[in-house]
């Protein structure tokens, strides 16, 4: 393809109901950064932007929302390649990639970012970058950014009617985002009928949020769920806020609580961070995750899939390593025997766990070294696979995943959380750690390729993939991505129970030895 670039006063200006925008023309899509969406103040709802004079250049990314601790150390870059930005509250801001300034009724994808409802960016990690994606689909691709932890996520509904759902403030930006869209993405080329919301770990756990806020309904079609059922990683948020922003008060020596809005970020979150692990201790309510109340229906796991989203298709997976693969693995798999691959799992877990692991590891995993079993996630996979049987008693078009493709990192690393992102965005080459020839070509190829046909119609299956069926309560039909691709039923069923049974304790010390190696 010749490389084309134009950036001129008459080339990508789009009008939106808030006004005119200019991004630029790059290969035969055009792009746009930091559109705002939507103005709050603190703890309260977003509000609609106002109109503005003349031509919004958006050219620039737009600020991301404060983290709570910003002089954390990069680490892990090798795996997931980050990249940071300026932050200010500031935050409700979207980009977009398009190939349709010419066209209509594309189809639109959504992105939210993982990171927990904590942290994390719109362009977090390099392999978010939607230009890829949009030229090889052709798709509309959008990304937003959004309030997180303390902003996003702090009830104060118990000091008055304007805190009323300041407790899922970071969801109601995401919900003005998904309005947004609506009311403006047909001027882009994108179909504002058919819209996809997809997100891996904090991305997918907002995606189960939206089908749990009526306010979200009728603004999207289908949902992506990557690594985002995590159980209690992620839970919502329980009890009253009072004691929390009492506390808050206290440690900042505020007489009341609307100087919790007007005090300096660093100090609110300084404040934040002090008082969470006290209240945390003492099973109180510290905020940080989504909050049940009238706005918001809770955790389907707890009470259910509300009935008017019941019937949105849905693709939910998880990794086979999610973080136990961010733990460094101390032998050569590449020379291992099978032997000397049970005996380290024998070292590790005991002779009694083995005897009965082992024997199902090898019926569900039979081309794995028996070594790998140390690294099977089952902190996402347990809850998902009860998700999935929930979800998919509700309807037809429950689609289930596992990204079981192993790196060329570490003579073949368990694929860890975030892995898959690169596939599903088609940005393998920005990232250095997926590249095996003849390997991740085709593996991009069928991965995209289910991204792109559920954007497009609700049914991930395509040409270059085998048969991918809905599941149902009594089968899960997983979709295996690796070098030989293919749909498995039930295959891991007995097996992960009994992983939690017998290595929750050894996930937790390895956990805690390696927390800080953990990326989102």
């Amino acid at each position: 393809m010749e490389q084309v670039f134009i950036y001129h006063p008459e080339n990508a200006i789009v009008e939106t109901e808030s006004g005119k925008v200019r991004g630029y023309f790059w290969n035969g899509i055009s792009i746009f950064k930091g559109i705002p969406y939507a103005k709050a103040k603190r703890f309260h709802a977003p509000q609609p932007v106002e109109h503005w004079e003349g031509v919004f250049d958006a050219t620039s990314y737009g600020y991301v929302c404060p983290l709570l601790d910003p002089s954390q150390r990069p680490n892990g870059e090798l795996l997931v390649p980050h990249r940071y930005w300026i932050m200010n509250e500031d935050c409700q801001n979207l980009n977009i990639w398009t190939p349709g300034l010419e066209q209509s009724a594309l189809p639109v994808l959504v992105w939210l970012h993982g990171g927990g409802f904590e942290a994390g960016s719109a362009i977090e990690q390099v392999a978010y970058e939607g230009e890829s994606m949009c030229r090889e689909g052709n798709v509309v691709v959008v990304s937003i950014n959004h309030r997180l932890n303390v902003l996003g996520y702090c009830d104060l509904s118990p000091f008055g009617e304007q805190y009323a759902n300041s407790g899922n403030a970071g969801t109601d930006d995401i919900i003005a985002a998904l309005r947004w869209v609506r009311d403006n993405i047909a001027n882009f080329g994108g179909d504002p009928d058919n819209v996809t919301v997809f997100g891996q770990s904090g991305g997918g756990a907002k995606v189960t949020t939206l089908l749990q806020t009526p306010a979200a309904d009728g603004l999207y079609a289908k949902g992506i769920n990557m690594s985002g059922v995590i159980g209690p990683l992620l839970a919502d948020g329980t009890g009253s806020g009072e004691e929390l922003a009492r506390a808050m008060m206290k440690e900042l020596k505020l007489n009341d609580v609307s100087g919790l809005e007007t005090v300096p970020y660093p100090m609110l979150a300084e404040a934040y961070q002090k008082v969470k692990w006290v209240l945390a201790k003492e099973g109180l309510y510290v905020g940080g995750t989504p909050y049940k109340n009238n706005f918001y229906a809770g955790s389907p796991a707890e009470h259910g899939f509300r009935k008017e989203t019941s019937q949105i298709p849905m693709l939910v997976g998880t990794v086979y390593g999610e973080f136990t693969s961010f733990m460094p693995t101390p032998y050569n798999k590449s020379i291992l025997t099978a032997a000397q691959g049970e005996e380290i799992v024998c070292q590790r877990i005991g002779m009694e766990a083995a005897q009965e692991l082992l024997p199902l590891y090898k019926k569900a995993y039979p081309e794995r070294n028996p070594v790998d079993l140390l690294n099977l996630d089952f902190i996402f996979r347990m809850p998902t696979m009860q998700y999935v049987r929930q979800r998919s008693a509700l309807n037809q078009c429950t689609y289930s995943y596992l990204f079981n493709l192993d790196m060329p990192v570490d003579h073949g690393r368990t694929p860890w959380h975030c892995a898959d992102i690169p596939y599903v965005f088609h940005n393998t080459n920005l990232v250095p750690s997926t590249q095996e020839k003849g390997v991740t070509e085709e593996v991009e190829k069928q991965i995209f390729g289910s991204v792109i046909a559920f954007a497009r119609t609700g049914n991930p299956n395509h040409a270059a993939l085998p048969e991918w069926s809905p599941s149902t309560p009594e089968e899960e039909r997983i979709m295996v991505f690796d070098k030989q691709t293919r749909q498995r039923i039930n295959y891991d069923e007995e097996l992960i129970p009994l992983v939690s049974k017998y290595m929750w304790s050894i996930f937790a010390r390895g956990m805690e030895q390696n927390k800080d190696s953990v990326q989102h």
